[in-house]
């Protein structure tokens, strides 16, 4: 029999994943294999998968290999020791964009806390080739902080992502216990210090809740993002991808979430997504839409 706590932490209704195993599906899944690159959508089990393959052909790159140098208690990516690196990967995800006629591509990586650069030389060539094959795509990367390196983001940064991802992922006090190596301070150096490289591409931030956060945490995460110049914020409920992950201690409610998200945005975020099965690339497509939309806006004000 189920215990009174267990009862409480059931899955609730609008958690419910809809299976799409079409030909779009199928097909990407197909083309990953013979082009032997990942993607972030399988190796973190993300609950979208089905929705942004088989229905909006999009998928998140995943770059320096499957295996990454941190073990986050909330990332259900392999850890250990990476491989060398693939110095033809770069080619090979362009090459992916340009047959899956993506309009909008995101590259994430593995934490590669064994190289200097962090990945940064790969993510710039990443980028490069992309943009050669397909000039029309807009980019977004989503890297770890690569030690906090300024020469590792400059590097990055003048390649020139047309939008820059990195996750703070939890509130302050939960940051030690959830996240490996990484820390809340550094995130939003991180997130400033690109800003200041780059001050015409938009940056972004993903918050996930459900770790035992209180309300009041979540806004000051939201303040101190905007307190380092982030235009786009995604929220999104925490699922616990295995037994050995850290437990779930609340789910949020959609209208909780519809709450969180008009506070982003009265609090000055460009753009906010925020719901249930909310990642941070989700509809990614659509918030740099959006971002470049309220640019435009305030430009012409």
């Amino acid at each position: 029999m189920a215990t009174r706590n267990e009862e409480i932490l059931r899955k609730p209704e609008w958690l419910k994943i809809k299976l799409n195993t079409n030909q779009n599906y199928t097909g990407l899944k197909k083309m990953m294999r013979e082009k032997n690159l990942h993607t972030v959508c399988e190796e973190a089990k993300c609950p979208n998968i089905h929705e942004c393959w088989g229905e909006r052909r999009t998928a998140t790159f995943m770059i320096l290999g499957a295996v990454c140098t941190r073990a986050c208690r909330f990332c259900a990516v392999k850890t250990g020791l990476p491989n060398e690196l693939d110095l033809n990967e770069p080619e090979r995800v362009a090459e992916s964009v340009e047959l899956m006629n993506l309009k909008h591509v995101v590259i994430t990586a593995v934490a590669r806390d064994d190289l200097k650069d962090g990945g940064s030389e790969v993510y710039a060539e990443t980028i490069r080739k992309v943009r050669e094959r397909n000039p029309y795509t807009t980019i977004e990367v989503l890297p770890s902080d690569m030690g906090g390196s300024f020469d590792n983001w400059e590097r990055l940064m003048n390649a020139r992502p047309d939008i820059l991802n990195h996750n703070i992922e939890t509130v302050r006090r939960l940051t030690p216990r959830v996240r490996a190596r990484a820390t809340y301070d550094r995130s939003l150096e991180v997130l400033r210090r690109s800003k200041e490289l780059q001050p015409d591409i938009p940056t972004k931030s993903s918050l996930m809740v459900g770790l035992g956060e209180t309300w009041d945490e979540i806004l000051e995460v939201m303040d101190d993002l905007r307190a380092n110049d982030v235009d786009i914020m995604t929220i999104g409920q925490y699922l616990q991808p295995s037994r050995k992950h850290i437990k779930v201690q609340k789910y949020y409610s959609p209208l909780e979430f519809g709450k969180l998200r008009k506070i982003a945005m009265d609090k000055g975020f460009k753009h906010c997504q925020a719901g249930p099965m909310v990642r941070s690339s989700y509809h990614a497509d659509e918030q740099v839409n959006e971002a470049a939309k309220q640019r435009q806006a305030l430009g012409e004000a």
